[in-house]
């Protein structure tokens, strides 16, 4: 059996018979404190406000301690519950039991109202007489319920009357469980409502005019009972109107008060439906996508659709988790959109007392629906940042997976609305737990993409190093790959598969000779043989990776780059549309690359010479519109026709070669630290990949060590050249992140050279 204790912190009270409270409290006892009253309860204004909220024993107790006190008016429970049934608390309790037709059938139902107040105790009710009822209040298991809780049912119970008449109940309570009693027992009675009581004059007026009509007819047989009869008829008739007069009046008013009640329920169901599509396209839009990015912009216009606010957004910690950072949002203005990307919310100091910050550390959701209420507690460094923004209500939730804070979403109103309820921030919250879910899923699919991709740069790069004067070459092939692959509208995730083939179409080179690779006069015909080799080589190497998902058929794409059109290329002799579109894109692209850098073998062709000789083998060796597409790269990236004004790539003299190189990162830009991975490096400048969003030209500084240098740490300023973003990519083959430029690299040149060269 449960006892008491185990009960007192269950919810049992819904949040509608504390606002019945506070609504007698502001009307008649506007010196009360409503902040320290709830306070002292553990209870929030917008926990009241949601009529799905339940409070507990405990809470119903403090809470009544504290108004007595502040009151001074012991039987304030009792006040407040012939208040509920005001026309000026519009409470829903009025509007339940006045949408049934008078006090009997209102005191009948008790039982089944007393359902959506209360869990704390069972209610009966059975009728005794047209105008009176015994009502049962049976405790419910392990409920301790106080005195003043009984004293709250009797005003109740005198509300019920009042919505009917203007007169009060007597009510009699024989059996009291605070005075020994099992069980709390009222007898209810009332004086009869004018309807009854028109109808039984009525009925008592047509048996005395009757008997009257008849003793007449006996009496005096001879006189005319004419008009007697139609006085009589007139006078039932006159009464049974007023008596139906008065019934339709109660009915319309118990309509009139159900409509109320049915478009409040109408309004909720609407919420509720709209709550359940939220949550169905959320779920949708985490699933649809892999990508953080994507999955943050199709959740932010998911909310912008469905959720009834001003704006909103989502910050997310970097990587060190140091700082929240604006990664993506709804409703703000360029301004402030701009002012929200530029600032950084500080997870690393320990002063810090932004709500967004506490959030996001004490993994705790806030509501508020006046600023002013949080004020006090804020640094006036947030204050004047709430001020800018202009926020008047908002939710601040966490996101939060397997028990570590990601980052927070945060809802708000710039114009007050309805207030913020608990409801809000019950879905907000869990809205913010699949976000948090599928961030994490997102993050890790990412973190294992570049590290896919750059081991696939680096096995890319192995083929580079053997070779300098064809380095870069399936850098600059992959490069016009996917520029093909834009022109043809090409999704995404094939646009990936062609830059992975492009990056290997020639890693089969490795098992080559360097006698033959690099040999500067014309090749035997054996050894030609062994450089066609390369492309089943490539072929057979990358089927060891084993490929899967999108990129199950890179080996097939990598391995036939050398098929023709017209079957006379190698290794199978595939014609037309036997050759794999991918394969078909990097030939051009290869093709290009090839005759327009300098070889062992010979010098690279102008551009013109390069672009005729590509013109006058589609249809034979290369697909038309594969080089159409690829002329309307070039034409699009600044290419010219005039070989004077572009001389061929590797036919200008590199400034500063440029190396693979993997070694973990820190930066400072714009008054925060991040940090990040670097792809590759030179005297002059490295490619860091990161997800900072970091805006062209900004200032950097770089701390990093290089591999090998043992302990020694190198500290150099820089600028960020260009960036290589999600949505402007302009260098494909590298992963998300920017390219700094060095700036004061000279103390530690000599060591960027030694390492560059080596």
């Amino acid at each position: 059996m449960e006892s008491s204790e185990e009960k007192i912190d269950v919810p049992l009270y819904n949040s509608r018979i504390i606002d019945a409270f506070l609504k007698l409290v502001k009307r008649r006892y506007h010196h009360v404190d409503v902040a320290d009253l709830l306070s002292y309860a553990g209870m929030n204004l917008y926990e009241i406000s949601d009529q799905g909220h339940w409070f507990t024993q405990r809470q119903i107790d403090l809470f009544h301690e504290r108004l007595v006190q502040l009151t001074e008016n012991e039987h304030i429970a009792r006040e407040a519950g012939q208040y509920a049934g005001s026309p000026e608390s519009s409470g829903v309790m009025r509007q339940f039991f006045l949408g049934l037709v008078g006090p009997l059938k209102a005191y009948e139902m008790i039982g089944k109202g007393a359902l959506n107040f209360t869990r704390s105790s069972v209610y009966t009710a059975r009728k005794l007489a047209e105008n009176k009822v015994e009502i049962t209040v049976t405790p419910a298991q392990g409920v301790r319920e106080k005195p003043f809780q009984c004293e709250n049912r009797i005003g109740i119970f005198e509300a019920i009357l009042k919505l009917f008449t203007t007169d009060l109940p007597d009510i009699q309570h024989p059996e009291c469980m605070f005075r020994g009693g099992k069980v709390c027992r009222y007898i209810v009675s009332w004086r009869p409502t004018r309807s009854d009581t028109v109808r039984k004059i009525r009925n008592y007026g047509v048996f005395l005019l009757l008997a009257a009509f008849l003793a007449l007819a006996l009496a005096t047989p001879s006189v005319s009972l004419r008009w007697p009869a139609s006085l009589f008829l007139m006078v039932i008739l006159f009464l049974s109107w007023q008596v139906k007069r008065l019934e339709t009046a109660e009915l319309n008013a118990a309509i009139g008060n159900l409509r109320d009640s049915t478009d409040k329920l109408l309004e909720q169901i609407n919420i509720n439906y709209n709550n359940i599509l939220i949550a169905n396209e959320v779920g949708q839009a985490v699933n649809r996508y892999s990508h953080l990015d994507e999955i943050l912009e199709n959740v932010i216009q998911v909310l912008e659709k469905r959720l009834n606010y001003d704006r909103g957004m989502i910050l997310l910690a970097n990587r060190a988790k140091t700082s929240l950072q604006f990664r993506s949002g709804f409703g703000y203005s360029k301004e402030l959109e701009t002012l929200m990307q530029n600032t950084s919310f500080h997870l690393d100091r320990p002063e810090s007392k932004g709500v967004f910050v506490i959030s996001f550390r004490e993994q705790k959701p806030f509501l508020v629906n006046q600023f002013d209420e949080i004020s006090s507690d804020l640094s006036a460094h947030s204050i004047a940042f709430a001020r800018k923004l202009g926020a008047q209500s908002f939710v601040v939730c966490p996101i939060v997976c397997e028990g570590e804070s990601i980052g927070i979403l945060v809802v708000d109103n710039i114009a007050t609305k309805k207030p913020l309820i608990q409801s809000d921030m019950g879905l907000l919250m869990g809205i913010a737990s699949v976000v948090g879910i599928s961030i994490r899923n997102a993050v890790l699919n990412e973190a294992k993409e570049r590290q896919f991709k750059s081991t696939l740069q680096a096995l890319a790069a192995s083929i580079d190093a053997r070779d300098t004067m064809t380095a870069g070459h399936a850098e600059k092939v992959t490069e016009y790959a996917l520029g093909i692959c834009r022109e043809l509208g090409m999704s995404k995730d094939y646009c990936e598969v062609i830059r992975v083939a492009s990056l290997f179409h020639d890693y089969g080179k490795i098992g080559i000779p360097d006698a033959i690779l690099k040999k500067e006069g014309r090749l035997t015909e054996d050894e030609y043989r062994q450089v066609q080799s390369h492309v089943e080589k490539t072929r057979e190497i990358l089927e060891q990776i084993n490929f899967e998902g999108i990129y199950r058929d890179v080996p097939e794409i990598a391995g036939s780059h050398h098929e023709k059109i017209d079957g006379t290329g190698y290794p199978k002799g595939l014609k037309g549309s036997e050759i794999p579109f991918g394969s078909k894109i990097i030939a051009v692209a290869d093709f290009f690359e090839a005759i327009t850098s300098k070889r062992h073998y010979r010098e690279p062709m102008p551009f013109r010479t390069a672009k005729r000789l590509l013109e006058e083998r589609v249809g034979t060796h290369f697909e038309k519109k594969v080089v159409s597409a690829f002329f309307a790269y070039l034409e699009k990236n600044g290419a010219t026709v005039l070989e004077e004004e572009l001389p061929p790539l590797h036919a200008r003299e590199p400034r500063f070669r440029r190396v693979p190189c993997r070694t973990p990162v820190s930066f400072r830009v714009n008054g925060r630290t991040a940090s990040g991975t670097s792809a590759d490096i030179s005297t002059k400048g490295m490619y860091v990949e990161g997800e900072e969003n970091i805006p062209e030209g900004s200032l950097i500084d770089l701390t990093f060590s290089l591999p090998g240098s043992g302990a020694m740490t190198i500290q150099v300023k820089g600028r960020v050249a260009w960036v290589n973003s999600g949505k402007r990519r302009l260098k494909p083959v590298f992963s998300t992140g920017f390219g700094v430029e060095f700036l004061d690299a000279d103390p530690v040149g000599g060591l960027l050279q030694s390492y560059v060269e080596a």
